[in-house]
């Protein structure tokens, strides 16, 4: 099989991502042979005509937020857009969670398991489970003690409840803890080059410059760090924390060995910094073997947890959290956690994180003892084969002599190929309307987009046989696109 180099090109600024009508009036029950009800038709008949002028401008882009305008935030929408204009490709390019296990009865399950740990364990009367589950709730949440289970069982991770705070996806942990580390311009964020786009993203967002470090061969390059610290201390800034996934990277798919993982954590207190761990694919190794997290190896309050439960219960209940255990002086005598200043800035921006999917997903978590491990054993199953067969179909289908190139990841969703030619968003719509399959290109993990003969391939989504069949079609792709002499 070939074993590739990933791609590593000399850039500043990693980067990456991964009409619906409304019916005014009411119905009133007539026959659908009849044509709408009196009442719709009268909406109907009162809205204006439009036509496909567009009107005079109310507001100028220039007045707006520069984020609003940055290519980096339409990432998404164009991947999104390719899809949807091609619904019978298959997709290479999702990294969303496989549905195969999902069941509505679920969700109805977990609550009545949530309900009843409330009235048994917690001794709660029924007034107060239907307090829990349906008024707003504690800002920091109400599964904190079951997620603090949940590391203990499956990370060996050893944390006060009280420094987790639970938030409506990882993506708004990811920005309360930017928005608290930054003060002011100097502050800014490190980050393994390529990184996910809702890092970049988000910074933008808080505007908070974001700096590259090297991910090198096994994930991160710990002189290029060290060099990036001082180099930005140098110039007057402050280097905050940097951001990384340890384990099977979004997009390399890379997984950092336990050796570099102690050698970061002395670093970064060598040099002052905090680490931000973001965990959503550490679940889902190829094979038994699972490192611990760099949060179970730290032991002077050097790293911000980020964990999600999109992976391992569904993305719908929109649950992730913060393990902010570090030490923050105010007053004199008085010391918080950095999780209470987040849950602060919480409650002036979500105010709270639903307690109906924090209650599915705590009984996802009792059922299984409050192990995500045993949770996910039967999806862990399928993406151990899923990704096994897409290394051995392009093994398959481009042979030793072949130009393409991939890396072979140890876990998780993401493999990334390189091919004899210049991947673009033009050749992606190619792929997908006279091939029938999608991936994504990895210029969308970089600042400008630059030119790359490289993308990421994405085993999530798919059964085993759409896997081959997606295979198959991208090698005709690439059999067509690459120039004759590759």
């Amino acid at each position: 099989m070939n074993q590739p180099r990933p791609p590593h090109p000399p850039l500043a600024g990693a980067r990456c991502p991964d009409a619906e009508g409304v019916l005014t009036g009411s119905y009133d029950h007539a026959s659908a042979a009849d044509g709408p009800g009196p009442q719709v038709r009268a909406a109907q008949s009162a809205e204006p005509e439009t036509t496909s002028a567009p009107g005079p401008a109310d507001l100028a882009l220039s007045d707006l937020h520069d984020s609003v305008d940055d290519p980096l935030l339409s990432a998404m929408n164009f991947l999104n857009e390719v899809r949807d204009r091609h619904p019978e490709a298959l997709s290479l390019a999702a990294g969303a969670p496989y549905e195969g296990f999902y069941d509505v009865e679920d969700v109805h399950r977990a609550l009545r398991v949530f309900c009843d740990h409330l009235r048994v364990e917690r001794g709660f009367d029924e007034a107060r489970v239907r307090r829990t589950l349906l008024q707003y709730g504690r800002t920091k949440g109400i599964i904190h003690e079951l997620l603090a289970r949940h590391l203990d069982v499956d990370e060996d991770i050893r944390i006060d409840p009280e420094a987790i705070v639970v938030t409506t996806g990882c993506q708004e942990a990811l920005f309360l803890t930017l928005r608290t580390l930054r003060r002011d311009a100097r502050d800014i964020l490190l980050a393994v080059d390529p990184v996910y786009v809702g890092v970049t993203g988000a910074a933008r967002l808080l505007d908070m410059p974001v700096h590259p470090v090297a991910g090198g061969a096994e994930g991160i390059d710990l002189a290029d760090l060290r060099r990036a610290i001082r180099d930005a201390r140098a110039a007057g800034l402050r280097p905050r924390a940097c951001y990384l996934v340890p384990d099977f990277a979004n997009p390399s798919g890379l997984r950092l060995p336990l050796p570099l993982r102690r050698a970061l954590l002395e670093l970064a207190d060598e040099e002052g910094i905090l680490l931000l761990e973001d965990n959503p694919y550490g679940l889902f190794p190829l094979g038994e073997e699972r490192l611990p997290t760099l949060k179970a190896l730290d032991t002077r309050r050097r790293v911000v947890y980020l964990g999600s439960l999109a992976k391992t219960v569904f993305p719908g209940v929109r649950i992730g959290f913060a393990v902010a255990d570090q030490r923050v002086a105010g007053e004199p005598g008085n010391r918080a956690y950095l999780a209470d200043l987040l849950a602060k800035a919480k409650s002036m921006l979500t105010v709270n994180t639903s307690p109906v999917a924090q209650a599915v997903a705590g009984g996802r978590l009792l059922e299984h003892g409050c192990s995500l491990v045993r949770a996910t054993e039967h999806v862990r199953e399928v993406y151990q084969e899923n990704l096994r067969r897409l290394l051995h179909r392009l093994a398959v289908r481009f042979p030793a002599a072949s130009s393409v190139t991939w890396n072979s990841p140890q876990g998780g969703f993401f493999v990334v190929v390189t091919v004899p030619f210049d991947v673009t968003d033009d050749l992606l719509e190619i792929s997908a309307r006279d091939h029938r399959v999608l991936w994504t290109p990895l210029s969308h993990f970089y600042e400008g987009r630059p030119r790359l003969r490289a993308l990421r391939l994405s085993v999530s989504s798919l059964t085993g046989d759409q896997i081959d069949e997606a295979v198959d079609r991208f090698a005709g792709f690439v059999d067509a696109s690459a120039p004759p002499s590759a």
